[in-house]
């Protein structure tokens, strides 16, 4: 039991996080208070994506340069890559092909044996956080607006004014 929340204690803080922006927008009344909940609660929702789409001990997804890329292999067919070159070769012999095949088999087999990390996650989160910071700052403005035309950001004077301009009473 010990050993599996030492793994997942990065959750823990993160779910705390979620609960405290989720009690601020639920328990106060003040606009700005609500506000700040929403992006704390929204903080919490990219830490906690980044933490899955961590792959431990995984490589960012660059294909590492093993010295046979650039001027001297060329690109494509030249590099002994596509079927041209495959038929070109094994014209010039089988031995020689086959060898072309097998080295690009262990290639294969190498790439396929590293472990990436996924960086889709992390893309999505930063689109997420320009999203969320464009929201705010809206939100913001309307609560400029709010506290232009009622004179308070608090909850319950907002529901106040605004029943006393629908019943047309003046309290």
């Amino acid at each position: 039991m010990l050993e599996i929340l030492a793994e997942r204690f990065n959750y823990i803080p993160i779910i705390i996080l979620m609960m405290i922006g989720l009690y601020v927008v639920i328990a106060t009344g003040n606009l700005v208070k609500r506000l700040v909940g929403l992006s704390l609660f929204q903080t919490s929702v990219f830490l906690l994506y980044i933490t899955i789409g961590k792959v431990f001990g995984g490589s960012p997804p660059i294909i590492a340069d093993d010295g046979h890329h650039g001027e001297d292999a060329g690109h494509g067919a030249e590099a002994g890559y596509g079927a041209e070159a495959a038929v070109a070769h094994g014209a010039d012999g089988g031995e020689h092909a086959a060898e072309a095949a097998d080295h690009a088999v262990d290639a294969a087999h190498q790439v396929a044996e590293i472990a990436y990390s996924n960086p889709l996650p992390h893309v999505l989160i930063l689109t997420a956080i320009v999203v969320g910071v464009a929201t705010l700052a809206v939100g913001l403005a309307l609560v400029v607006r709010i506290r232009e035309a009622y004179g308070t950001i608090e909850d319950d004077a907002l529901n106040t004014a605004d029943y006393s301009l629908e019943s047309g009473s003046a309290e």
